[in-house]
C-alpha cells in the first residue's frame, strides 16, 4: 500500500502554497507528505510547519521545513495528516494510533482546511468496522476510565504489553485502544466519551474533514462530504 500512500500524498502537497502554516500529521501516510514537503522547501516553498508530534518535528527538522508553534500561530492555513478509517459519506474519522491523537486533534481544530490522505484499504462505510478507537487517559486511575469505556460496550486493552512497557503518549499519557465494532451512532459515543473523568482525548474525528485524498491502483481520487469531487 505505500506507493498508494505516497501517491496520495504527493497529490496533497500540491494544495500548499507560499507562506501557509502547515499542520504536519503523524503516521506511516503522513511521513510521505512530509517528505513531499521537504523537497518543495528546498525547491525555494516558504511555509511553516506545526508538527503533532516529537517524531514528526524530527522529521520535518531534518528535512528543513521550519518549524513553529500554536502559542506563534494560532489559525493554521492547512493540514494534512492520515487516518485509520474514513466513513464514507461522512468522512468522519477514527485517528490516533500513531500514538499522537491528542496534538492531532487540537492542530486539526485550529486548521481552516483538514486534507487526509489515505489508501483504498482505509475506507469503511461504518466506523469501528477495522479499527478500535484509541482514547488517551491519564495513567493515575486509568483502570476506572477503562472500566467506564467497558460499560459503554468496549473491549479495552491498554497499549503495550505489560506495566513494564506501557506505551506513552508525548504528553505522557496512556492510550486504551477500545473495540467497539461497527459504531451504530459516532456523535452518541463522542458525547459519551467527552463525559469521562480522566479521559484526555479519544480517536473519534467527527466533522472536521475538508478532503480526503484516496490512493489507489487506479490513481487518486478525491472524496469530500458531498461524494466524489474528482479523480486524478
Amino acid at each position: 500500500m505505500d506507493q498508494f500512500k505516497k501517491a496520495a500524498a504527493e497529490a496533497a502537497v500540491t494544495h500548499v502554497t507560499d507562506g501557509m502554516i502547515v499542520g504536519l500529521g503523524t503516521g506511516s501516510t503522513a511521513t510521505f507528505a512530509i517528505e513531499a514537503l521537504g523537497k518543495l522547501v528546498r525547491n525555494g516553498l516558504h511555509i511553516h510547519g506545526i508538527p503533532t508530534s516529537e517524531e514528526t518535528a524530527r522529521q520535518a527538522s531534518s528535512l528543513g521545513i521550519p518549524l513553529t508553534t500554536l502559542a506563534e500561530h494560532l489559525d493554521v492555513d492547512i493540514t494534512i495528516d492520515g487516518a485509520d478509517e474514513v466513513e464514507l459519506g461522512t468522512l468522519d474519522l477514527i485517528k490516533g494510533h500513531g500514538g499522537a491523537l491528542l496534538r492531532e486533534k487540537i492542530v486539526a481544530s485550529a486548521s481552516a482546511r483538514l486534507l487526509i490522505i489515505v489508501d483504498e484499504s482505509k475506507l469503511v462505510d461504518r466506523l469501528g468496522s477495522r479499527f478500535a478507537v484509541p482514547v488517551e487517559v491519564v495513567p493515575f486511575g486509568w483502570q476506572r476510565v477503562a472500566r467506564r469505556l467497558e460499560g459503554l460496550g468496549a473491549r479495552v486493552s491498554l497499549r503495550g504489553s505489560d506495566v513494564y512497557s506501557t506505551f506513552v503518549t508525548d504528553s505522557e499519557h496512556y492510550i486504551l485502544d477500545c473495540a467497539f465494532g461497527p459504531i451504530a451512532s459516532p456523535l452518541a459515543l463522542n458525547d459519551e466519551l467527552n463525559q469521562i473523568v480522566g479521559l484526555v482525548e479519544h480517536g473519534l474525528f467527527l466533522g472536521m474533514t475538508s478532503e480526503v485524498l484516496v490512493g489507489g491502483p487506479n490513481g487518486v481520487r478525491t472524496l469530500t462530504v458531498t461524494g466524489l469531487a474528482n479523480g486524478t
